[in-house]
Parts: structure tokens; sequence; C-alpha cells
């Protein structure tokens, strides 16, 4: 897989600013980035935007909107609030499609967080119409599911888009977060059959984590699963850009020009 098939998410680069982001991915060839709220916080949205559209990269998603369930109405009533600022933040950076990290939250079972999910991703899709920017659900690994994402499988997020039933719900399948599971050739093929698979996100599980969520790795360089991921993707026919999300201590600390030619060889033998 060549650079400019790849989109790098800026929480990957997370030491440099979002004109550094800009700036360098272009340099280094890549054809895409996704933007991470982090990324822009306290930036003037409509000059990012700009400076985007001058790159010449290919705007891909905005990470990350979700974290829906609580125990209260009012707390449920306030992260849809949130999630409407982030589509309007999304459309004003042209940004066209929001991954959606959905929550969870401790005490409730997983049917009370999805249904609350559900009721909540139902009551923001009119304004994701209206700005014309797909939702993408992202199921998380099931060691976040107490307390970060009640979605812990595609096959969870499948459901809850043939529940939903909208032309901009779809999945963001990442292979950090569902590498393990034993259906997962059925579940890609599920969702790309109906048109659902918006985002494909790669990175490699370790064996031996020091983190569970800052010590990700190059594809190739943990347990391998990435190649075995990626072609069952692009055999279900996903023809979108594969965008590299890699949250790592360890890599945040070397000189990021440097981690970008290593994601650049790593990714080489990808198709």
């Amino acid at each position: 897989m060549t650079s400019d098939q790849l989109a790098i998410h800026t929480f990957t680069t997370k030491p440099w600013s979002i004109d550094e982001c800009i700036e360098n991915y272009a340099r280094h060839g890549f054809g895409g980035i996704s933007i991470w709220r982090e990324t822009v916080e306290g930036e003037d949205l409509a000059r990012v935007s700009r400076r985007l559209k001058d790159s010449g990269l290919k705007p891909v998603s905005y990470v990350r909107g979700g974290f829906f369930t609580g125990t209260t109405a009012e707390a449920r009533r306030q992260a849809i609030d949130n999630n409407l600022r982030i589509i309007r933040d999304s459309e004003t950076l042209g940004l066209p499609m929001i991954v959606l990290v959905c929550g969870a939250t401790p005490g409730q079972s997983p049917r009370e967080n999805l249904s609350q999910i559900q009721d909540s991703i139902a009551a923001i899709l009119p304004a994701a119409e209206n700005a014309g920017i797909r939702l993408a659900i992202e199921p998380l690994h099931p060691m976040y599911a107490g307390d970060r994402c009640a979605v812990a499988t595609m096959a969870d997020a499948n459901d809850l888009c043939e529940a939903l039933n909208h032309p901009l719900l779809g999945v963001a399948a990442d292979v950090y977060h569902i590498w393990w599971d034993s259906k997962l050739e059925q579940e890609i093929t599920r969702c790309a059959a109906a048109d659902r698979l918006f985002a494909f996100h790669v990175c490699d599980f370790k064996a031996d984590l020091e983190h569970p969520l800052l010590d990700r790795e190059l594809p190739g360089q943990g347990l391998g699963t990435c190649a075995r991921v990626n072609d069952l993707v692009k055999a279900a026919g996903f023809s979108g850009m594969t965008e590299v999300e890699i949250f790592s201590r360890r890599y945040w600390t070397e000189n990021q020009h440097q981690f970008l030619e290593k994601i650049k060889a790593a990714c080489a033998p990808l198709r």
C-alpha cells in the first residue's frame, strides 16, 4: 500500500499541532487526514479548514463523537447536545464523517447502554443529515466495554445500524478492537453488503500491553493482525482510505518524522 492511500489520525503524532500535522503529512506524501478534536481544541476551525484545503490532503473523519450513555436523562441530553456541536464543528472543518465511540456507564447492563446509544444516535441523525455528514460507529475491544464503549463487536455495530436504518449511519472497523472476533469475516461481509463499512483503521495489537490504550504497535509489529483483517475488509469491497491510528507513548517520544517513515514501511505490505 502506498502512502497516498493512507490517512493519518492526528493523535498518531500527538506531539504535533494541527498545523504541523497538516504540513508534515502532506510533505511525507500521505493522502489524507483524520482530525482528533483534541488536536484542534482552541483553534479557529474555519482557519484550519482553509489550511486543510490548501494542503491537498483528503479530509476523512473527525474523531470522536459519542459517549452517549448516562444514569440520568440530563446526562444523556447533555451528551446529545455535545454531539450536535461536534456535527457543527465537523461541518466547519469540512470533514465528511464523525467516528462515534458510543460510551458505557458503569453499573448499567450492556443492554441498557446499547438502548441509550441507539436512542441518542437517533436523536442526532437529523442534524447529521442536514449537514451531510456520515456517522461511523466504532466497536471497541471488550476490555473497554465497562466504561468506554458498550459496542464491543462488529455484530453490535451492525445491529445498531440495522435498527436505525439510515444511509448516513455505518461502521468504522479498527483492527486493534476487532481482530479477535471469531465471527469477524461474517460481520465484515454483512456490513459491507449493506454499504455500511464506512472506515477502516489500522495498528497492531500487542500480547504484552504495557497500557490498554497507549501501547499500540505498527502494522506487522504486534500479533500480525493487520494483514489478515485488511484482506477481509478489501475482499468485502472496501475501497476507502486506510486510516492509521496508533496511540503509543513510546512512539510519541521519538522523532515524529521518523515515525511517519516507519508507518510507511509498515503499511507497504498491505494491499
